[in-house]
C-alpha cells in the first residue's frame, strides 16, 4: 500500500532557515514596531534612527563623548556621528551584520546599557537601502558599506584618519520595506532629542545645526512638559540608581514620563508602578491619612529614571520595562525603587514645610472634587444601565485595544456630527477595528466647568463610557479617537469644541497621542481614465493640470455628500490623520522656560474658548488672511496625488 501523501503539502520542503538579514526583512515588526510613512511618531523610521542613537548614548553614559551630531538630508538620509571610543576596526563587520554581536553583553563595559539585545544596528542595516558605518580609533578608520544587509563595499584594512575617535553611521530606509513616501518629520525627531538631552545633562546633540542641551535633567522636562502654573515647586529626589522629578498641577489626569538606563518606556513598567506606589504610601504615612489613591496622583506630573543593570523589556522596541530585579540574583527592584523614593521624600517634606502644606492642600481638594461628583457617577451608570442608552450613540467593532488581540493597534474610534456623516462612515468602515460614535449636533462648550458635567450631559458621559477612560487610560477600548467633522466653519466650531473637551477633562488621552483629526478630501478632480481626491487647492490644481481640459471638479461640502464606496478610500489603511498634540513649553540654553503669547493650556482655553468674545474677535481681524487663488497656468506638474483605487 502507498504511502498516503503529506497533508496540505507539509513536507521537508516547509522547513525553512532564514539568515539574519533575511528573518528581519520578513518580520520587521518583531524588531521595529509598525513601519508607517512617518506621518506618526511611532513609525519604524524613527525607531531606526534610535537604535542609532542609544549606542551613542550608551558611550556618552560611560564617559566617552560629549557631542552627538545628525544631519537628515532631504533625500531622507541619516547620518549621525559620535565621538566615543569607535567600534574596535577588526569587528566592524560582525557589530553590523552579525546578529546577537556586541560588547554590551559584557557587562564590565557597558553597566547600565539599553541595547543588550546585540540586534539593534542590525535591524537599521537590513531595513536601510543604504548603510555605511565608520569607526575611527587612534588615528585609524575602517568604513564598510552595505544594501539590505548585504556587503557593497568594505575598505578591508583600516586606513590613516586625523579624525577624532568615534562612529559614524549613515543609512536611508529601504523602499522595498517602507512606503515610497516614508519621510521622517523633524518635529518628533526634536521631541526625541530633547528626550535624551533631559536624561542625559551636559550632552550636546545637534541636528542640523539645531542644539540640544539640558542643565537641570529632570526638572527640565517637567517644566517643558507643564501646561500650567504647578501647585508647588518641582520636587526632586535622588537616590542609587533612580531619579524622580515631579509636581501637581490643577488639571485633570495623571502624567508619567518613565526612563530605564536612559530609554523612554512610554508604556511603564515595573519602576513606574513602584513610583505611583511609593507616593501614595509616602503621602499617607505624612499626612497620616489613609488617602484615595487617585486623589494623591490626580493632576501629578512625574518623570521616572532608573539605573538597571541587564533591563528586561517586554519587546525590542524597549517601551514596557518587565524586570523584577536591579541586577542579575540582586536587589528587587520594586522594592528598591519604593524604598528609595519614600526615604527621600519624607526627608525633602520634613525640610520644606511650605511645599509639603501645598502637596496636601492638593490632595485634599482632589479628595474633595471625587466625593461630590460620586453621587453623580453611580447615579449617571444606574440610568444608562437601565436604558442601555449605550447602544444610541455607538456602532462599536470587534477588535479593542485594552485586549490581546495583534490588531489592537488599528482600533479606532470616529467622532462623527449628524446622522448623515455617520451614515457613510459605518457603511464604509472596518467592522473588524473601527467604530462609530454620532454626536447629535454641537457638543456643550464645557471650558470653565468641572468635571461632574461628564456625568450630568448624556453625550459626554456615553463618550467617555465608550471609551472607557473615566477613571484612567489603563483600560482604554480604542488606540485612535479620530474627530471626523465637515471642513466648514460648523466642523471646526465642532472639532474645538471636542478638544477643548479632552483637554479639560481627559489630557492623557491626548498626551499620549490618541486623539487625532480625520482629514477628508475637499475636491474630486476625474477624466474617463484617472480620478484624484485632493485636499488643498493645490492639489486640485496639480489634478487639473494631469486631467486636462476634460476636467470634472466637484466640490465636497460635507462628509455626507461622500458616497459609502468613496469613503472607504479616506478612512482605509493610507487615511490621512493630523495629530493632535500639546506643544511643550521652549527652553532656553539654561532650561528655562521661553516667554510665549499662552503659557498653558489653561491660558489658551481660556482666550479660544472662554467668555472674552470682544478680545478674540479682534484677534481674528487682526490676523485674518485670504489667499488668492492659484491661477492654472502657474500650477506645477503634481509629484504625487493621492489616486482612486
Amino acid at each position: 500500500m502507498a504511502n498516503p501523501a503529506p497533508a496540505h503539502g507539509y513536507t521537508e520542503d516547509s522547513i525553512k532557515s532564514l539568515d539574519w538579514r533575511e528573518h528581519i526583512r520578513l518580520r520587521p515588526g518583531m524588531y521595529i514596531g509598525k513601519l508607517g510613512d512617518g506621518s506618526l511618531p511611532e513609525d519604524g523610521i524613527y525607531v531606526l534612527l534610535k537604535e542609532v542613537l542609544d549606542n551613542c548614548i550608551d558611550e556618552h553614559v560611560m564617559g566617552f563623548g560629549s557631542t552627538i551630531d545628525i544631519v537628515i538630508a532631504e533625500d531622507q538620509t541619516v547620518t549621525v556621528r559620535d565621538y566615543g571610543r569607535g567600534i574596535p576596526l577588526g569587528k566592524l563587520l560582525e557589530c553590523a551584520a552579525q546578529i546577537n554581536t556586541g560588547a554590551k553583553y559584557d557587562s564590565e563595559v557597558f553597566k547600565r546599557s539599553v541595547g543588550l539585545n546585540g540586534v539593534g544596528i542590525k535591524a537599521v542595516n537590513a531595513l536601510s537601502e543604504f548603510f555605511e558605518i565608520q569607526a575611527i580609533r587612534e588615528k585609524q578608520t575602517r568604513t564598510i558599506e552595505f544594501s539590505q544587509g548585504l556587503v557593497i563595499y568594505d575598505m578591508g584594512k583600516p586606513k590613516p584618519c586625523d579624525e577624532p575617535n568615534g562612529t559614524r553611521i549613515a543609512f536611508r530606509a529601504d523602499a522595498e520595506s517602507f512606503a515610497d513616501d516614508t519621510h521622517y518629520r523633524l518635529d518628533f525627531v526634536r521631541e526625541m532629542l530633547r528626550f535624551y538631552s533631559w536624561l542625559n545633562p551636559g550632552l550636546t546633540i545637534v541636528l542640523n545645526g539645531e542644539k540640544f542641551k539640558s542643565k537641570d535633567g529632570l526638572m527640565d522636562l517637567i517644566r517643558a512638559k507643564l501646561t500650567e502654573e504647578p501647585q508647588y515647586p518641582i520636587i526632586h529626589i535622588e537616590g542609587k540608581d533612580v531619579e524622580v522629578a515631579f509636581t501637581h498641577g490643577s488639571g485633570y489626569g495623571e502624567e508619567y514620563y518613565s526612563f530605564v538606563n536612559g530609554q523612554h518606556t512610554t508604556q511603564g513598567g515595573t519602576h513606574l508602578a513602584a513610583f505611583r506606589e511609593a507616593i501614595v504610601q509616602e503621602c499617607r504615612e505624612f499626612f497620616k491619612k489613609q488617602y484615595d489613591p487617585a486623589d494623591v496622583r490626580g493632576s501629578l506630573i512625574a518623570a521616572v529614571s532608573v539605573k538597571v543593570q541587564e533591563p528586561v523589556f517586554e519587546s525590542q522596541t524597549k517601551t514596557k520595562l518587565g524586570s523584577s530585579h536591579m541586577e542579575p540574583n540582586g536587589r528587587n527592584l520594586r522594592g528598591h525603587i519604593t524604598s528609595v523614593i519614600t526615604a527621600q521624600l519624607d526627608n525633602f517634606l520634613h525640610k520644606h514645610a511650605d511645599i509639603a502644606k501645598s502637596l496636601q492642600e492638593k490632595i485634599n481638594a482632589n479628595e474633595k472634587e471625587r466625593k461630590e461628583i460620586s453621587g453623580i457617577q453611580k447615579a449617571a451608570r444606574e440610568n444608562a444601565r437601565k436604558a442601555k442608552v449605550h447602544n444610541k450613540k455607538l456602532r462599536d467593532c470587534r477588535v479593542h485595544f485594552d485586549t490581546k488581540d495583534k490588531r489592537r493597534d488599528d482600533s479606532t474610534l470616529f467622532i462623527t456630527e449628524g446622522d448623515s456623516a455617520s451614515g457613510s462612515i459605518t457603511k464604509s468602515r472596518d467592522v473588524e477595528t473601527q467604530a462609530v460614535f454620532s454626536l447629535r449636533g454641537k457638543p456643550l462648550n464645557c471650558f470653565g466647568l468641572t468635571r461632574k458635567i461628564v456625568y450630568e450631559n448624556e453625550e459626554f458621559y456615553l463618550l467617555a463610557n465608550a471609551l472607557q477612560i473615566e477613571e484612567d487610560l489603563e483600560e482604554l477600548r480604542f488606540n485612535r479617537v479620530v474627530l471626523a467633522t465637515d471642513a466648514d466653519v460648523d466642523g471646526m466650531h465642532i472639532r474645538l469644541l471636542m478638544i477643548t473637551f479632552f483637554l479639560q477633562f481627559f489630557p492623557e488621552l491626548v498626551r499620549k497621542g490618541h486623539l487625532y483629526i480625520l482629514q477628508t478630501p475637499l475636491f474630486r478632480v476625474r477624466n474617463k481614465k484617472e480620478t484624484f481626491y485632493c485636499y488643498s487647492d493645490d492639489e486640485r490644481q496639480r489634478a487639473i493640470h494631469r486631467c486636462g481640459k476634460t476636467a470634472e471638479i466637484t466640490r465636497f461640502k460635507g462628509l455626507g455628500e461622500i458616497s459609502p464606496d468613496e469613503f472607504k478610500h479616506f478612512i482605509g489603511p493610507h487615511m490621512r490623520l493630523e495629530p493632535v498634540t500639546i506643544r511643550d513649553h521652549a527652553l532656553d540654553a539654561d532650561g528655562n522656560p521661553i516667554p510665549s503669547e499662552h503659557k498653558s493650556v489653561k491660558e489658551m482655553l481660556t482666550f479660544y474658548m472662554g467668555k472674552n468674545t470682544p478680545e478674540r474677535q479682534t484677534y481674528i481681524v487682526e490676523n485674518l488672511r485670504i489667499e488668492e487663488e492659484l491661477e492654472f497656468k502657474d500650477a506645477a506638474e503634481p509629484a504625487e496625488l493621492p489616486a482612486a483605487a
